[in-house]
């Protein structure tokens, strides 16, 4: 796909990571964010639609009280508490330079998870797009429960990071394209901090298994990495959008891009085409529980695209209400889909190992014949 076709696209994310908002000081990098401002409003006024997804708070205030570092979950909310005031001023001052209007988001977890909010936050996005206004939006540190929970501590969180936070967004409002600024070039065929030899790839047809092991972890003072970001594009991919990865630090790189200049990788969409449900169910959720099943069960659901029976469960791991989206894992303990659970996780621990039409005898009712249903199954 030729870069005119690729950027050929209506509706936007740009995901800003912590490390292109601020200089080597630390300090806030007041024109390469004003060039984004610049770049954005440009964009919104040639007719697209552009929901911005940015990091920075905890950094901002870590550097308005002068500290260090920031070890501790409560510091590290307090700081993104002092610092979203800064980081939001900042785009909203340079926003009104353009007559562009914008509007603060803050997300927890459970405004993914809970389906309810999930689709009431799509609605408001939606709306807000309609205004002509630019969303921005950042993972709410300050109130996330994950990490004070005990109870939550077995908890496969749906995103932990703004990289995995701008694929939900995007996946949820159907976007063409979502851009991640970082502090790198693209994905290299090896780690260009090790490797001075190590080659930019510039295209990538869907994210193989292949693709995710070139991954890395973060750099210091973000949460992502190659790794995450490679994740994001897993899932923008699956539902037909584009994902762009490039260095955020190329100057007013927003308008450069949409001029056709060679920058970063593109990850082109695969032929699946994942459906809004099975986006939600796959990705947008927080899983409490688990089920294990035979390798049948497995190959079944895999190659068949079958419903899970009773018969082909083996485990059940942890407690979990009917209509929650559970983890399905095989016999070796790795995941490989999800689902949302016809019965609660008492009644699966008995009715396991039996076959559908003995459910009723064992519980005394019967919901379905499937303790997951085919069409509330994705296979990841």
């Amino acid at each position: 796909m030729d870069r005119k076709e690729f950027l050929n696209v209506k509706r936007i994310v740009i995901k800003l990571g912590t490390n292109v908002l601020r200089n080597e000081d630390g300090d806030v990098a007041l024109s390469r964010i004003y060039s984004y401002i610049e770049d954005i409003s440009k964009l919104v006024k040639s007719g697209k639609e552009v929901i911005l997804v940015t990091s920075g708070a905890v950094g901002l205030g870590k550097k308005k009280i002068g500290l260090s570092s920031t070890d501790g979950v409560a510091l590290k909310q307090a700081c993104a508490a002092i610092g979203q005031s800064k980081l939001m001023s900042l785009y909203e001052e340079g926003f009104d330079t353009y007559n562009v209007v914008a509007a603060q988001i803050l997300l927890t977890e459970d405004d993914f998870s809970q389906r309810k909010k999930y689709l009431s936050l799509r609605t408001t996005l939606n709306r807000l797009l309609e205004m002509g206004a630019v969303p921005i939006i950042n993972q709410n540190d300050t109130v996330s429960v994950i990490d004070f929970d005990d109870t939550l501590s077995s908890v496969q969180v749906c995103f932990a990071d703004n990289d995995k936070l701008s694929a939900l967004v995007a996946s949820e409002l159907d976007a063409d394209l979502l851009l991640i600024l970082s502090d790198v070039d693209g994905l290299f065929d090896s780690n260009p901090k090790t490797n001075p030899d190590a080659k930019l790839i510039s295209q990538v047809k869907g994210v193989t298994d292949e693709i995710r092991a070139l991954g890395t972890d973060a750099s210091e003072g973000g949460r992502g990495g190659m790794r995450t970001k490679l994740e994001a594009a897993r899932l923008v991919t699956r539902f037909g959008g584009r994902v762009l990865i490039a260095n955020g630090k190329t100057p007013y790189v927003i308008n450069e891009i949409f001029n056709l200049k060679e920058i970063g990788t593109m990850f082109i969409p695969n032929d699946e085409n994942l459906s809004e449900k099975k986006r939600w169910i796959g990705y947008a959720t927080n899983i409490f529980g688990k089920l294990i099943v035979n390798n049948g069960a497995k190959d079944a659901i895999l190659n068949k695209e079958s419903s899970l029976l009773p018969i082909g469960v083996i485990g059940v791991v942890n407690d979990f209400k009917r209509g929650e989206v559970i983890s399905i894992h095989d016999e070796n303990d790795v995941e490989f889909a999800r689902g949302i659970v016809n019965y609660n996780s008492e009644d699966c621990r008995r009715i396991i190992g039996n076959h559908s039409n003995e459910i009723l005898k064992v519980l005394g009712f019967k919901n379905y014949d499937a303790i997951i249903t085919r069409d509330n199954i994705t296979i990841l």
